[in-house]
């Protein structure tokens, strides 16, 4: 099912966009060499499918967004808006969508991760309501192989 916001179409992700996506990705830095993206969109689509995005303007690829929810909290991932289509509010209308999307399946909280260097994303996500939960984000790589 797909929504229209203004002349954005948003609508689940449909593996005939897999490189138009990832070449999204690509422009907007988010492949990085630790990432497989297309490890992450198999694995995204073997689970909850239908809270992967993508926004389409004019029939081209624009954004896309990766939320899911594991009965806890709810995650953002791939948020990415074409360079030439920022600051026209897609990214917001992504969020939003994902967002009540999220809401839908009872999520009470949103978290995601931004790197402290990227300024310019920390302040969409505080105009779009978020805050630092003075929290410190750890990780670690395991082999799945």
């Amino acid at each position: 099912m797909s929504t229209t916001t203004g002349d954005l179409i948003i609508k689940p992700y449909e593996p005939d966009d897999q490189q138009a996506v990832i070449a999204l990705w690509i422009q907007c830095g988010l492949v990085v060499p630790q990432n497989n993206p297309e490890k992450d969109i198999q694995a995204k689509l073997a689970f909850q499918p239908g809270l992967f995005l993508s926004g389409f303007r004019n029939d081209v690829l624009v954004a896309t967004v990766m939320a899911g929810y594991e009965g806890h909290r709810g995650w953002i991932n791939y948020l990415a808006v074409a360079p030439h289509c920022r600051r026209q509010g897609l990214g917001r209308k992504m969020m939003t969508h994902a967002q009540m999307l999220l809401a839908g399946h009872g999520c009470p909280k949103i978290n995601l991760q931004v790197r402290h260097a990227n300024t310019q994303v920390i302040e969409f996500y505080r105009r779009c309501g978020f805050s630092d939960d003075k929290v410190l984000s750890m990780g670690k790589r395991i082999d799945t192989s």
